[in-house]
């Protein structure tokens, strides 16, 4: 015998099922609507790692946090969590602390390296909270201990905080200087098992010289990391461009800047420049 949800869902069709009862699908009891669904494990990714920089956060303000800028990514992340997709996020440095360990010559690389996983820490807390406001679970994890502020990072918690549905955000970069948070999103990338690293930049992908300043600058709508390297490209850093193409790890580099350009990845669409091993 068909329960009341089939029979409204028979009906009716998903679209109207939908904007009647607005609830993400991914949280609907099974029924016929599921095969109406986008499969996971063939048009979509299932689990992701989106690195943002601190820039991203900054909007046109350029340093700091811009509240507007923060909504608008934290909405557009929540649109991705609704379709079932297993987030984490790996933030950047404030764009103006990057400024400030340039201005201090006579500072210790490592004491400039804290404050810039210091900062970290602040760009996730900023987003936790936005995400938080549109009803999406979210666990900041940092690679320093802070217990009163956030989770310590352990590899198995979030996996399994993924698993319930939780958004995590990876702060602190790995936790030691030297290292960039481009290598971070890598590391955590392979640690978490995601199916694809997302970077999020202010151009359309990867270009064969700065489209900024080069006018006719080409793009890749595919490359691999062998060739990023031997070309020299500044795409992230060599440790964090060896470490994915030592693991087999494909990466989107897409632009942040067009609303819904994240969905447009997750769901498979042809958007920013492809890199494989």
């Amino acid at each position: 015998m068909q329960s009341n949800w089939e029979v409204v869902a028979m009906s009716l069709g998903k679209m109207s099922f939908h904007s009647l009862f607005p609830i993400p699908y991914a949280l609907l009891p099974p029924g016929p609507w599921s095969l109406s669904l986008c499969d996971t494990s063939k048009d979509m990714y299932k689990r992701v790692v989106l690195k943002l920089s601190g820039e991203a956060l900054a909007g046109s303000r350029g340093f700091g946090l811009d509240a507007e800028k923060v909504a608008e990514t934290a909405a557009e992340i929540a649109e991705v969590h609704d379709l079932g997709v297993e987030i984490a996020i790996v933030v950047g440095e404030e764009t103006s602390s990057a400024v400030v360990a340039e201005q201090a010559r006579e500072m210790d690389r490592v004491s400039a390296d804290n404050m810039g996983m210091l900062s970290t820490i602040i760009n996730a807390i900023a987003l936790q909270d936005s995400l938080e406001q549109r009803g999406v679970q979210c666990r900041v994890m940092t690679a320093v201990f802070m217990n009163q502020i956030a989770e310590p990072y352990l590899r198995r918690r979030a996996v399994r905080h993924l698993e319930k549905r939780r958004v995590v955000i990876f702060a602190a970069g790995i936790g030691n200087p030297f290292f960039s948070t481009d290598t971070a999103a890598s590391l955590r990338a392979m640690e978490i098992k995601a199916d694809v690293l997302l970077k999020g930049t202010k151009v359309e992908g990867v270009y064969n010289a700065d489209p900024k300043v080069v006018l006719d600058a080409v793009k890749y709508d595919e490359i691999t990391y062998m060739e990023i390297l031997r070309q020299g490209l500044k795409v992230m850093d060599l440790t964090a461009v060896s470490l994915c193409k030592d693991n087999n790890l494909p990466m989107i580099i897409f632009n942040m800047n067009h609303p819904g350009n994240i969905k447009r990845v997750v769901m498979g669409e042809k958007v920013g420049s492809l890199v494989t091993a």
